[in-house]
């Protein structure tokens, strides 16, 4: 049996070749393997940006039949938010039949016991987005941008994005990166030996020797170029990219 793990796909109407790549990925690993498949799990920025379960669009209603027809073949499928899908709410996932789930969760993988989570909150030096993550997780601030007008949520939605992008290039890539500190502070935390996680783009399997025990941390990858999962068996787990198909 399977388990996949994707994340940082950023689809949007601006980005075809994702988008395709997603549904082929869907199409070809998941629904023609559907019988020897367990879960898909999505940590976050699954969407570019997600203003409110309000807003569809052609893609987002095609994105949760698919998804859907998912779970239908008995496969399902199991989402935490990142920091770009964060007002992803209870309405999309019905349509779309996702289960949330809390933004760190702890699942048995095969006999062992891994956290999940976007990742965004192990990146601990960056302060400035810390801050803001911490505002816009708070009960008040979801409920409050989800009672403004959808055209206003827009706005506000492209102005934190380009101010982002804006600091994104005058920060090192270090800050941006998780700290070792927050890292082990949630195997601590968690009490468990593996993590996955997303939201950095750097795909990686990292590796910690912690008071005789072995610890296990691996990085999902974007899709800006390539598809990206994790493969999980009881055999273990493998990080593949493949090149979009044409």
């Amino acid at each position: 049996m399977k388990t996949y793990f994707i994340s940082d796909l950023h689809l949007s109407d601006d980005t075809p070749t994702i988008n395709h790549a997603f549904f082929h990925f869907i199409d070809n690993k998941i629904i023609q393997d559907a019988s020897n498949i367990d879960a898909l799990y999505i940590l976050g920025d699954f969407f570019e940006v997600w203003v409110g379960d309000d807003y569809q669009t052609a893609l987002t209603k095609k994105i949760a039949q698919t998804l859907k027809q998912v779970t239908t073949l008995g496969i399902p499928v199991y989402f935490i938010c990142g920091n770009r899908d964060f007002l992803l709410g209870k309405h999309y996932a019905k349509i779309a039949h996702l289960t949330l789930l809390p933004e760190q969760t702890v699942i048995d993988l095969y006999g062992t016991p891994t956290l999940l989570c976007h990742g965004d909150e192990l990146c601990t030096d960056d302060i400035d987005y810390q801050k803001f993550r911490k505002k816009s997780r708070g009960w008040w601030w979801p409920k409050l941008m989800l009672a403004l007008p959808l055209w206003y949520r827009q706005r506000v939605a492209a102005n934190i994005r380009a101010k982002s992008k804006d600091a994104q290039q005058h920060k090192p890539l270090d800050i941006m990166d998780v700290t070792q500190h927050a890292v082990l502070e949630a195997f601590e935390q968690h009490q468990v030996s593996r993590m996955i996680h997303g939201h950095t783009h750097r795909p990686n399997t990292h590796h910690y020797s912690v008071n005789g025990q072995q610890l296990t941390r691996i990085v999902l990858g974007d899709w800006y170029h390539q598809g990206s999962y994790l493969l999980a068996e009881q055999r273990g787990c493998s990080l593949i990219s493949e090149p979009f198909s044409t």
